[in-house]
């Protein structure tokens, strides 16, 4: 991990890495790369913020690759699955929970063509599938920038995590 006073400082490839672990979007981790040095946290989750507004619909198929199903535990040691575990811990373990879990991805993926992406932290089981439930009825445009601000949410809550370890 990075702290902010390294930031400013680390060579680009390993401040790349770490941000492409945040979000797998390059133009994303390029912009906030460009943008040292930072005064601060506020003023570098506002441009890793106003960089993630701008992610294209190609840029968020290539994040959601990273990106397992909710409900299933990252597999892997790298710092993303660390986080997705993270993230996803409030998710409720017991079996009608997984299984709804996983006709919900189901019906999504067959629905949208893609994972369904929610920012967990925080979140309960119940609440992430009534959410998931509510967004199947999206239509694709509408669904498409939900996705992207989800997105948007974990990144900055990751690159938050970055500089607050």
């Amino acid at each position: 991990m990075i702290a902010l006073d390294r930031i400013n400082h680390v060579e680009d490839d390993v401040l790349t890495k770490t941000l492409l672990a945040c979000c797998d979007v390059p133009s994303w981790a390029d912009a906030v790369r460009e943008g040292r040095p930072y005064a601060d946290v506020e003023s570098l989750l506002a441009v890793a913020n106003a960089a993630a507004r701008r992610f294209t619909p190609a840029e968020v198929d290539r994040a959601l690759a990273a990106h397992p199903r909710i409900g299933e535990r990252a597999k892997g040691a790298g710092t993303e699955a660390a986080w997705s575990r993270e993230e996803q811990s409030t998710v409720s373990r017991d079996e009608q929970t997984q299984q709804d879990l996983l006709e919900g991805n189901r019906a999504y993926e067959k629905r949208f063509g893609r994972v369904f992406l929610i920012c967990a932290t925080g979140l309960s089981g119940e609440q992430i599938l009534a959410s998931l439930r509510e967004r199947l009825g999206n239509d694709d445009a509408t669904e498409a920038a939900v996705v992207a601000e989800e997105l948007r949410k974990i990144a900055l809550l990751r690159l938050r995590k970055v500089v607050e370890s």
